[in-house]
């Protein structure tokens, strides 16, 4: 590990970027240009002084998983992820499969939509990032443990991530999930991390297994969800899914139709933010 030169990138790094790059508001004066400290470490999921400590060249080696969160906060391109996983002494990330760097272009995009949830997902059911708004309609999942962020494996495995959607929505939503993992095992069938996760849902899951031998594929790419939000109600929402080919990730963002019910209740919840939020996912 070269801590010299990672505590200079970093420093280099957080420098150019200013606080509307990432989505958050400039605030007060700033007496030098760049993120401060503290907003890197909050982007990235770390204290501040964990984060402090690698610019000051005193940090321990970080990990692989807290590498891919400081290159998702300081959006690095994969070149640059890549060396920033060179200098703290580990091989990047293996191309030619899913990918859990987004890509800067996707996340400029998630920085801008400030008025309706979005979130980065791989084709496989991870979270990767969300906005304020994403947070506030299906919890904070990337302060989960990583494990934790599958939408499938969440869905399937634990039972209360279902209470964000009315009961007579959940069959329908169990459907979909399969016949889209189905269509991705399909189209990698020389990667591990599909069959792995099938495995898994179908040794846990009787609904998943019975789903599984249905045999249903599709990939869907637009939809109206409804959602049962704990403090501002049921909000009916059109979602529209963008794929990244590359990484085998997607973009998805809810929006609601203006004039509509649920359009006021998506501007309630913008304001409520994340109070009062109950244990709940997607």
């Amino acid at each position: 590990m070269n801590r010299t030169e990672l505590a200079d990138f970093l420093r280099r790094e957080r420098a150019r970027l200013a606080p509307s790059d990432v989505g958050l508001v400039p605030g007060a004066r700033r007496r030098t240009p760049g993120l401060r400290r503290e907003e890197v470490a909050q982007l990235a999921g770390m204290s501040v002084d964990y984060y402090t400590r690698l610019e000051q060249c005193r940090g321990p080696r970080p990990s692989r998983q807290m590498l891919a969160a400081l290159a998702r906060a300081l959006r690095l391109t994969d070149v640059e992820r890549d060396h920033l996983f060179h200098l703290a002494g580990e091989e990047p990330p293996r191309h030619g499969r899913s990918s859990r760097h987004v890509a800067p272009g996707l996340l400029l995009i998630l920085d801008r939509l400030d008025d309706t949830p979005a979130q980065v997902v791989t084709d496989c059911g991870e979270v990767l990032a969300q906005n304020a708004m994403a947070r506030a309609l299906t919890l904070d999942v990337m302060s989960r443990p990583r494990r934790e962020r599958n939408l499938l494996r969440r869905y399937f495995l634990d039972r209360e991530a279902r209470g964000l959607f009315p009961p007579e929505d959940r069959e329908e939503h169990a459907r979909v999930h399969v016949a889209n993992l189905r269509a991705v095992t399909a189209a990698r069938p020389g990667d591990p991390e599909p069959a792995a996760l099938v495995a898994e849902l179908r040794a846990g899951s009787e609904e998943f297994a019975r789903l599984w031998d249905e045999h249903e594929v599709s990939l869907r790419h637009r939809a109206t969800k409804r959602f049962l939000h704990p403090v501002v109600g049921l909000l009916e929402l059109d979602c529209e899914v963008l794929l990244s080919h590359e990484h085998h990730q997607l973009l998805v963002i809810h929006t609601a139709r203006p004039g509509t019910e649920a359009h006021a209740r998506l501007a309630l919840l913008r304001v409520v933010g994340l109070q009062d939020m109950s244990p709940q996912g997607v």
